[in-house]
């Protein structure tokens, strides 16, 4: 069988639909450097600048930078740089699937062999984008030189391209560049921006290049979401390559909800920022505005936040994957109902309810999609910072917002999602320094920095004390929820039942209690 190149695709013949490149788009100019080669980068912003570039919208390219030693470099060579995205998942109820072949990257290069080239880059009339994914840790200040080849850290790297951009053009203020991460931090842009400029003092650079760093060159933050798991297993991967009719070493599957959402930050220009990221005219699924804080509390309260009041109780009830447990009516339930009854309401930032539904929607959708294997147990990783993160603030602004004349009534899903993470949190042993809890007489890992505090709480208390010792703990949650009335009582009666009945139990008493099952959000 053959390999996927421009070579095969002129005479390859499909079995199935395949959307294939247009020829012209291999003559785009390079456009965009693009740090990071990971799957979320291929399966979303490359995606999108190439379904511009189809549209003869954006018309530019990415070279890509690599900056680690690992996967595979040759195969970009190999392929010419194509590779399959196939979008699997649910919309408005209904399953959707699309295979695309992917060509908007134009070269990738290696930082550490070919770092004479990306400057060389730097020097291109053609470039005006920045766009990064190199995880949390990568936007960090660190000690390095932009002298070296290459520097060690991204902003490093990024500023001595930056630097070699300035010296080229002579300090020409239209010459700077949009640059655009999509770590998943808050306030990436803002953060980055503020490293680069450190990161500048620490070299001595002239105050003439500062000043051009800063007024020449704008970081937008921005908020990307979409599940692209990364590469299928190996029986996915045979029954994906039987299907298209080649063989794709890049081939990544995501699902077919998207969202990229850009901050024009305060004092920039918003039109020039909308003429550069062009790309954003050819999918409504990119939004481009001074304010993004709507899409980054939709998402990390009714997408994040479910997630982790839905965690505990899932995997503690015997489900797997997301999937398996939105297949069980209790639990889809439970997760519809901690959504729409609790979650909305509370979230702390103006809202539409409406709009919020929409997206509650979408959020169902994706957690029903089939092609996604989500694990329970991976979403509980540092299930105590996510809890204070994503639930603490829309529990505090539920009792807030409540008629100072009445008693607030207590969310009860809120309470019993919290409840089933205090019995998650149970560490019964240690193996390798990890505290693991136990399940149906098997043990499972609890990923969290605050594992050991927990262990002991467990190991000396009764579920009453400890639901109040928690509740109290300020350094955990910068608050003392035991104050919140009623939240404590439901916490209690929850993880008693949990305790002695059992996950499963407990849901379905809950469930039954609390009204008739609710199937949908509107």
């Amino acid at each position: 069988m053959s390999t996927l190149s421009i070579t095969t695709l002129a005479t390859h013949a499909s079995p199935t639909a395949i959307s294939l490149p247009p020829a012209h788009v291999q003559q785009l100019p390079e456009r965009v450097l693009q740090f990071g080669t990971g799957v979320l980068l291929r399966g979303l912003p490359d995606y999108l600048i190439d379904r511009a570039n189809r549209q003869g919208i954006f018309n530019g390219r990415i070279v890509v930078v690599k900056s680690t030693d690992g996967g595979d470099m040759t195969a970009f060579a190999r392929q010419d740089n194509l590779y399959t995205l196939c979008i699997r998942g649910i919309e408005n109820g209904q399953t959707a699937e699309e295979n695309v072949i992917c060509s908007a990257i134009s070269r990738v290069l290696s930082a550490k062999q070919q770092w004479d080239e990306i400057l060389h880059l730097a020097a291109s009339p053609d470039l005006q984008i920045v766009i990064s994914n190199t995880t949390e840790v990568g936007i960090q200040l660190t000690q390095d030189s932009i002298h070296q080849s290459p520097p060690d850290s991204f902003p490093g790297k990024l500023l001595a391209v930056l630097y070699a951009r300035y010296k080229v053009f002579s300090g020409d203020l239209n010459k700077g560049l949009v640059i655009v991460p999509t770590e998943l931090i808050p306030d990436n842009g803002t953060t980055l921006a503020s490293i680069l400029r450190e990161l500048a003092h620490q070299n001595d650079l002239q105050p003439d290049f500062i000043h051009w760093l800063e007024t020449a060159n704008t970081c937008c933050n921005s908020l990307v979401d979409r599940i692209v798991p990364g590469h299928p297993d190996a029986a996915t991967r045979k029954a994906l390559t039987e299907e298209l009719g080649y063989e794709d070493d890049l081939l990544i599957i995501s699902e077919v909800y998207r969202l990229w959402a850009i901050d024009v930050p305060a004092g920039s220009d918003e039109e020039h920022i909308k003429n550069t990221l062009s790309f954003h005219q050819a999918d409504n699924s990119v939004f481009i505005q001074p304010d993004i804080d709507l899409f980054r509390e939709l998402k990390l309260r009714l997408l994040n936040g479910t997630h982790t009041l839905s965690c505990g109780l899932a995997f503690l009830g015997g489900f797997t994957t997301v999937r398996e447990g939105m297949e069980d009516e209790l639990l889809s339930a439970f997760v519809s109902r901690v959504m729409l009854t609790d979650l909305i309401p509370g979230i702390p930032y103006p809202i539409d309810e409406a709009v919020a539904r929409r997206f509650g929607m979408q959020v169902l959708d994706r957690f029903r999609n089939p092609f996604i294997e989500h694990r329970w147990l991976g979403i509980t990783m540092q299930y105590s910072a996510k809890m204070k993160m994503r639930i603490i603030p829309v529990l505090l602004n539920h009792y807030e917002q409540a008629d100072v004349t009445t008693q607030p009534a207590t969310p009860q899903y809120i309470a019993l999602g919290f409840a089933a993470y205090l019995l998650f949190m149970r560490g019964v042993t240690q193996k390798e320094n990890v505290w693991q809890g136990e399940r149906a007489g098997e043990v499972y890992p609890i990923n969290d920095s605050q594992a050991g505090y927990f262990a002991g709480l467990w190991a000396g208390l009764s579920p009453a004390a400890l639901v109040d010792t928690t509740l109290k703990n300020t350094g955990l949650w910068g608050t003392d929820l035991s104050r919140l009335p009623g939240f404590a009582e439901a916490v209690v009666q929850n993880l008693l039942q949990l305790v002695e009945q059992g996950a499963s139990a407990t849901l379905t008493a809950r469930i039954n209690a609390y009204g008739t099952v609710i199937n949908e959000l509107i």
